[in-house]
């Protein structure tokens, strides 16, 4: 195998890659990226066997072959290598050893026979659509922070993609919630998205695809089936297993007659919210929130170390009520509203609170109060 490839390239190339490779393997072809170059072009795959990243670029190919070297080294030559440099990449299957030539410098990296890197196969998929790349973004921005880590939950460890709404204005749904918080948003059903499986996204693969998506006006293709998805971003093929395991009836904590009315200034409330909670402790974290006419206010109290209290202007209308919060969650869902206001329709101290963006459609979230 002989080919010549661009530094710039071929870096932008590995960084998306390697990523997916662990740093501590058992298997040791697993801790490798696999090098194919073909006529005119090389590609570059790698794998965690959930997971599978193919990228291919265009090369100077003198001769082709396959081969597979240590992703993280040969991301880290490549890195240090200077800009500009035409990259010679030289195969010696004999030796199992891949020289890597630069102007001056020379490296030669140990192989893995190409024969031992699992294949992520990824079957017959039974649905294909495609997405703007900037409505994916929106649907995993918008979700993501609301995934659990829980490993038990495994079911809750990912985005649950699925079709819903009426047949008049179907859509694509992505939901995530770890108990606490849910988030769920609403695109307009991609044809080609009729009757698919409703599918949940690994955390992993979801941050992938976020990474994946440089150019916002690009549009990237969905194949799904019951067991596996496959992103087809640019030059950028990510195949992944699916969570195997059922979502909750997420619709049934989604609270609908929630009747007091809360308006606040996005960014006014956010700050606030984020200077009371300076005080709180990293176990506790409460904020309370004390609602009467036209009026909140804001407040932690910790034993340690004192209290802290902010007054803000609000459109309320219905009974004094107060109502305590965890912060943190208070400030992810915060930083979702796209928009200038967001709106809490509220019940009572003990039951789920609903958040919306008053100027944007299509998003929403459930939050679950604190005992203050």
């Amino acid at each position: 195998m002989k080919v010549t490839v661009e530094r710039a390239q071929l870096l932008k190339s590995l960084s998306h890659v390697h990523r997916v490779v662990e740093r501590r393997n058992t298997i040791p072809i697993l801790g490798n990226v696999l090098v194919r170059a073909e006529t005119a072009k090389l590609s570059l795959k790698a794998t965690d066997l959930d997971l599978e990243v193919t990228e291919t670029l265009v090369a100077e190919t003198g001769t082709g072959g396959s081969t597979t070297v240590p992703a993280h080294m040969f991301y880290d030559i490549v890195r240090k290598l200077p800009d500009g440099a035409q990259i010679v990449l030289e195969g010696d299957g004999d030796r199992s050893v891949l020289t890597i030539r630069a102007g001056r410098s020379r490296f030669t990296l140990q192989t893995l026979p190409e024969n031992d890197f699992p294949d992520l196969a990824a079957g017959d998929m039974t649905h294909a659509f495609s997405l703007a790349a900037a409505d994916l973004k929106r649907l995993i921005d918008r979700t993501q922070f609301a995934i659990s880590t829980e490993e038990t939950r495994y079911y809750l460890n990912g985005i649950y993609l699925h079709g819903a709404g009426s047949a008049k204005s179907a859509t694509l749904r992505g939901v995530a919630t770890d108990g606490h918080r849910l988030a769920q948003l609403d695109l307009a059903l991609p044809k080609g998205a009729e009757g698919m499986p409703g599918v949940i996204i690994p955390r992993k693969t979801v941050g992938e695809v976020q990474r994946l998506i440089e150019d916002s006006e690009a549009e990237i293709g969905i194949e799904l089936s019951q067991g596996k998805i496959r992103f087809t971003i640019g030059h950028v093929v990510l195949t992944s297993k699916l969570i195997d395991g059922t979502f909750p009836d997420y619709g049934r904590v989604i609270p609908q007659n929630n009747d007091k009315e809360l308006v606040v200034d996005k960014k006014d409330f956010e700050a606030a919210v984020d200077r009371v909670s300076t005080i709180s402790s990293e176990r506790g974290r409460a904020v309370k929130l004390a609602l009467s006419a036209g009026k909140l206010v804001l407040s932690v109290t910790n034993p340690d170390s004192g209290s802290a209290t902010e007054e803000l202007e609000v459109e309320y209308a219905s009974d004094a009520l107060d109502i305590g919060f965890n912060s943190r969650y208070l400030l992810d869902i915060a930083a979702q509203i796209e928009g200038e206001a967001a709106v809490l329709k509220l019940a009572d101290p003990g039951s789920p609170t609903l958040v919306q963006d008053r100027d944007s459609k299509g998003a929403l979230y459930v939050l679950m109060p604190m005992r203050v």
